[in-house]
C-alpha cells in the first residue's frame, strides 16, 4: 500500500483516498495536432522499472490534482508536488539523486 501526501491540503493517507491517473508531465495534443501526435499522446506511455512521475487526484479530500515521484520496483514514494509544473522541479530531482546515486531523468532506474 502506498502512503501519499497531498501537497495541496497536506493530508497523508493510504492510496485508496487518492486516484492514480497515469504518467505526469505529458505534452498534450488536441485540435490542430497531427494524427501521429494525437496517437502518441493517447497511447504511448513510459512504463519504467524504477523512478516514475505520476498524476494523482485527492478524491476523498480536497479534490485537487498533484504529481508523485515514486519507484515502481520498491514502491518508495519520494515526494509529491504541485501539478502546475511542466517538468519535475529541480529539488525533486535532487531528492531522487540523493536516494538513488547515479540516477538521472530518462535513465529509468
Amino acid at each position: 500500500m502506498l502512503i501519499l501526501t497531498c501537497p495541496v491540503c497536506g493530508v497523508t493517507a493510504e492510496e485508496t483516498e487518492f486516484h492514480a491517473a497515469g504518467e505526469a508531465h505529458l505534452k498534450r495534443f488536441g485540435p490542430g495536432s497531427t494524427d501521429d501526435e494525437f496517437e502518441s499522446y493517447l497511447f504511448m506511455r513510459a512504463n519504467p522499472k524504477g523512478v516514475h512521475f505520476e498524476r494523482w487526484r485527492h478524491n476523498n479530500g480536497c479534490g485537487k490534482w498533484f504529481h508523485v515521484a515514486r519507484d515502481t520496483t520498491t514502491l518508495e514514494v519520494f515526494t509529491s508536488y504541485s501539478a502546475q509544473t511542466v517538468s519535475p522541479p529541480q529539488e525533486v530531482l535532487d531528492l531522487i539523486e540523493d536516494r538513488r546515486p547515479g540516477w538521472s531523468k530518462g535513465s529509468g532506474a
